[in-house]
């Protein structure tokens, strides 16, 4: 009898320690975590019009020849300018302040004559545009409303990469939706948003959950979510946020100027590779290799050079290049910083003071062009004949050195800063002014080769250029 009861005790013991097992790795449930946030998320809608343009068009049944003599006088008498449009989008947002102040991403509110936000309790209030930030895909927003409910404000910093987060949006205009997933990293470095060190998730988002918030599971917002990356449109696994630290900083100068004032260093960099790293007598590839300083800039004026390794920027160790911008745009204009950098096998102490990042269109062209560069639209390139020092450090008599790469056909065919074109179709380039002449040549959208110097290597790519719109 003894032993029996003892080998009852034994089963229920085990029993006891598998269930507490399943009981620890049961999924987390969202429920509180929905239920306490939802009232705080809404959902925004725009509406664009567009006026369309004059058309003229002959009455149905009028037969004109094309080319006709009379074509012209019909046209001129029967031109019909069609009926304004109206375009819309769907996105999300959430409350931050009891008064009506509301966040969401610049490109659900971009270039819209209207902003209507709808709440959890049905009500639809038209919101006005306090401010918004390209660059880091930001908008602030303000409705006419008392007591509203609004979200607890987290930390990104402390998210930890595995960590469950939870989104809620309207995808497809379905409102209040609630997915969930892991963080799957931190630090994300995207092409042309340099500024933000974007959270990836595995959180399903679809259009219409942009600008929506990404919360922890205390129910606090780490984030607001802003694109995906799909190649069919849907979503595909991989999702970005905006850090909230940085999103609230955002916020505040929106609030008080309408607009973000950033930081500007005036360099152009990029990762130091193994290679690199072992020709510079590094012992592990780390730090922004700088590839180009702007003239004029507060790096110029400080002395930066072209080859120099930034490992430490005011304190703040610089593992990566994508590190770098988002500390320098967050840095008050005008303080004093310093710059560590690694110049020829020797640690460098330089102090910057940091200018005003320029705007968007001199920003794109390096913040300042220096002499000689010249814009070459068809390709999206801001390009520059060879000096005799260059010639002789890249090993070539003739070519032309490429400073920037803008979004266009060179970015699209890989082109990179520091590039030199050596052969255009099948016949070498000489300077700039024979690449501007040829390309004159060559009919818009035909794909062409280039030869490409890069680094101690040479290859081949197709381009197509764009038609050169006379913008420069």
């Amino acid at each position: 009898m003894k032993r029996k009861f003892i080998t009852s005790f034994f089963f229920l013991w085990l029993l006891g320690l598998f269930a507490g097992q399943v009981e620890a790795g049961r999924l987390p449930d969202f429920t509180d975590l929905v239920e306490d946030t939802s009232a705080a998320v809404v959902n925004i809608s725009t509406t664009k019009k567009i006026e369309p343009e004059e058309e003229p068009r002959l009455p149905e049944g009028l037969d004109i020849p094309e080319g006709s003599p009379l074509e012209d006088l019909f046209k001129h008498f029967f031109g019909q300018r069609g009926w304004p449009q109206e375009t819309r989008s769907l996105g999300s947002g959430f409350i931050i302040s009891p008064d009506g102040y509301i966040v969401t991403n610049h490109h659900v509110v971009k270039d819209a004559d209207e902003i209507i936000v709808r709440l959890q309790d049905r009500r639809e209030l038209t919101a006005g545009l306090i401010g918004s930030d390209k660059r880091s895909d930001l908008a602030l927003l303000k409705v006419k409303a008392d007591h509203l409910p609004v979200v607890e404000m987290g930390s990104s910093k402390n998210l930890k990469v595995g960590e469950w987060v939870v989104a809620i949006g309207s995808p497809f205009g379905f409102d209040h939706s609630v997915t969930a997933g892991i963080v799957s990293a931190k630090g994300r470095s995207l092409p042309g948003d340099s500024y933000v060190p974007f959270i990836q998730t595995d959180v399903a988002i679809n259009p219409g959950n942009s600008g929506g918030p990404l919360f922890n599971m205390d129910g606090k917002v780490v984030g607001v979510n802003s694109q995906i990356y799909s190649r069919t449109g849907g979503f595909m696994g991989l999702s970005f946020a905006i850090p909230i630290d940085i999103a609230l900083e955002v916020v505040e100068q929106l609030k008080q100027h309408g607009k973000v004032i950033r930081g500007w260093l005036g360099v152009q960099i990029q990762d130091v590779t193994r290679e690199l790293a072992e020709s510079f007598g590094m012992k592990r590839p780390h730090g922004a290799l700088v590839a180009q300083v702007m003239a004029g800039s507060p790096a110029a004026t400080a002395g930066l050079k072209v080859g120099d390794v930034i490992v430490e920027y005011d304190g703040h160790v610089i593992e990566t290049s994508s590190a770098l911008p988002p500390l320098v745009g967050v840095t008050p204009v005008g303080k004093v910083v310093p710059v560590k950098v690694l110049r020829e096998g020797k640690l460098k102490m330089l102090k910057v003071k940091i200018g005003q990042l320029p705007e968007e269109e001199v920003a794109r062209m390096g913040g300042m062009m220096e002499p000689g560069t010249v814009k070459i639209p068809s390709l999206g390139l801001l390009v520059a004949d060879l000096n005799d020092e260059e010639r002789e450090r890249y090993g070539v008599r003739e070519g032309v050195l490429i400073r920037r790469v803008l979004p266009g056909p060179g970015r699209e065919a890989g082109l990179r800063a520091g590039d030199i074109l050596l052969r255009l179709g099948t016949r070498p380039l000489k300077n700039v002014a024979d690449l501007q002449k040829r390309l004159a040549r060559i009919r818009p959208g035909k794909p062409v080769a280039i030869l490409v110097k890069r680094g101690d290597g040479s290859l081949f790519m197709a381009i197509k250029p764009h038609k050169d719109s006379g913008k420069k």
